[in-house]
């Protein structure tokens, strides 16, 4: 509906590729302001009109077919109070590169983009004495990289001074990604990536070098340990200049499937090996191919890791993002959404052109996650904490208080009780439950576990009424980084320490067996947690497998053979 005569006009904003991927997602963000009138522009009117057609929401959409070439007829003829660039891809606006820019300045225009090319956000610094001197605010890279990754770092510096950073991205491969994305990553595929790497400036072949990370916010069920390939963003020269001691930074993408990641970068580096043409052309089948493999859960992350040094000690900390369903794709526009709600409330970003390194803070992006299946938090490398705090970081502080007790201590220790026992009643079930020494059934019997500490790991030896079987738990590395590895023998599983509510839940994630990896398919399965009952720590585990079923299951209560003060909130 057009906005009402009689109130104060509406913001106008035009959007260049509203009906896109980027564009599309900062309309349906804004979707719960009535000031806003939004022209959805693009070259094709069809699309256009029928985005503006299926729209949920109070602003005023208006479908225009607008193209970047006419934007200065386009500013005259519908005088936006501002200018999104959403279109891209911005490595290949060529010679001409600024014409929106340009023309917004000219106009008396503010201008915020998307842009995720390197050289293009650096480049529109050149236009910073013109913008200011027509009032106008012109701010490039205005998305997840580098404003979110920038506000993160700067949270970081105010505890320690940063030497290293690398982390990067994790698409949901439900997500789905838009074309002119895809023609831009193809688009540097091999080619040199601008970046630093000991203090001095280097360069990379983007999408042929690649780490791996995990993503794991303290007491959530982090991502599987995936593979990041180099990517070519402005975080990898506008955030140096921001960090005097910065030595090294590195950032990737890491897109699943993983068989196609690794084509995608066999595809690299071939180019960079024989000089081939860009992979521009493969770009459409490449797009149909990872909309069309949308499986496993709807999840993304992101992640930061970083070394530095805090009071002449090296420190190595990390900042994680999970995000669930539909609301992961939704981030990267989201910074232009704040700037936008800012500018509703009276805040305008000062005249000049830049990056927009500095647009937000940390604080600004808790706003926009609030109330959304998005969490965050920092990890921070403490080999001196006890083993389950090291894991859960600051999510260990919100476990019940026996749970906390049993698993804050650094010394041997002793707690018994009260348990019942369950048994598999199959014969395979039998036998791997006397292999690893499981206690018999028993409804009622006298429990007691002795915690040894074993150099970086802890020996865990339980007796039920005389039946004594033991595990070793450590810290992961590698694919296991972030999750408890308990070892039964010759039985190795990594579980992932999950807070639900007033339950430490223990969820299995990969498992071997003398040493070999075992498929994911016969992973041991049951749910097991810790919780605290009537002042007690209360166990509750459950060990079974696919196409076995049930081999033991023992619940019960334990108290501390000696009593402690319980540890502070």
């Amino acid at each position: 509906m057009p906005p009402d005569a009689g109130a104060e006009a509406p913001v106008r904003i035009l959007i260049l590729g509203g009906y896109g991927v980027f564009g599309g997602r900062l309309a349906h963000l804004l979707g719960d302001r009535d000031d806003l009138e939004l022209l959805v522009c693009g070259r094709s009117l069809t699309r256009a009109r029928a985005f503006c057609a299926a729209y949920q929401g109070l602003p005023h959409l208006r479908p225009l077919a607008l193209d970047r070439r006419d934007i200065a007829e386009g500013l005259r003829a519908h005088r936006p109070d501002l200018v999104v660039d959403a279109s891209g891809p911005f490595q290949d606006y060529g010679a001409d590169r600024y014409r929106v820019i340009e023309g917004c300045i000219a106009a008396g225009i503010d201008y915020l983009d998307f842009a995720d090319g390197a050289d293009f956000v650096l480049g529109v610094a050149r236009f910073d004495a013109s913008a200011r001197a027509a009032g106008v605010a012109v701010l490039s890279g205005v998305s997840s990289f580098p404003v979110l990754t920038a506000a993160v770092l700067r949270a970081m510096a105010s505890s320690m001074d940063i030497d290293a950073v690398e982390g990067g991205i994790a698409p949901s491969p439900h997500a789905g990604i838009g074309l002119n994305v895809m023609r831009a990553v193809l688009g540097y595929a091999g080619d040199p990536v601008s970046l630093v790497r000991a203090g001095r400036p280097a360069t990379g072949l983007g999408l042929t070098e690649s780490r791996r990370f995990t993503v794991a916010v303290p007491g959530c069920l982090p991502l599987p340990n995936l593979r990041f390939s180099l990517v070519d963003v402005p975080d990898l020269r506008v955030i140096p200049p921001e960090h005097p001691a910065l030595t090294d930074i590195w950032m990737g993408a890491g897109p699943v499937p993983e068989s196609l990641h690794r084509l995608l970068n066999l595809l690299a580096a071939a180019r960079a090996r024989f000089g081939l043409p860009a992979l521009t052309p493969f770009a459409r089948p490449f797009h149909a191919v990872l909309n069309r493999l949308r499986f496993g859960p709807h999840r993304g992350g992101m992640v930061l890791r970083v070394r530095g040094r805090r009071e002449g000690r090296t420190v190595v900390r990390s900042w994680h993002l999970l995000a669930e369903g539909d609301d992961g794709p939704l981030i990267p526009s989201m910074a232009i959404e704040a700037l936008i709600r800012k500018r509703l409330s009276g805040e305008r970003p000062t005249p000049g052109a830049g990056s927009a390194v500095r647009a937000l803070e940390l604080s600004d992006y808790d706003a926009l996650f609030r109330g959304r299946a998005i969490v965050t938090g920092f990890q921070e490398d403490r080999r001196d904490d006890p083993l389950f705090r090291r894991l859960l970081g600051s999510a260990f502080d919100a476990l019940q208080p026996q749970v906390r007790a049993l698993h804050d201590g650094t010394g041997t220790r002793r707690w018994t009780g009260l348990a019942e026992v369950r048994r598999g009643p199959g014969p395979i079930a039998r036998m791997i439950a006397a292999a690893l020494r499981f206690p018999a059934a028993a409804a009622r019997v006298p429990v007691s576990v002795t915690f040894t500490p074993e150099g970086e790991c802890e020996r865990w030896t339980r007796d039920f009424g005389g039946q004594v079987f033991t595990s070793i738990q450590s810290a992961g590395s590698g694919r296991d980084e972030y999750h408890l590895v308990e070892r039964f023998g010759i039985v190795r599983v990594a579980m992932a320490l999950v807070r639900d509510a007033e339950r430490l839940v223990l969820v299995p994630r990969r498992w071997s067996l003398l040493g070999i990896p075992m498929p994911g398919s016969l992973l041991p399965a049951g749910r097991s947690f810790e919780t605290q009952i009537e002042g007690r720590f209360a166990f509750d585990v459950t060990v079974a497998m696919p196409l076995v079923g049930l081999i033991v299951a023992y619940r019960g209560t334990l108290e501390p053979d000696q009593p402690i003060a319980s540890p502070a909130p």
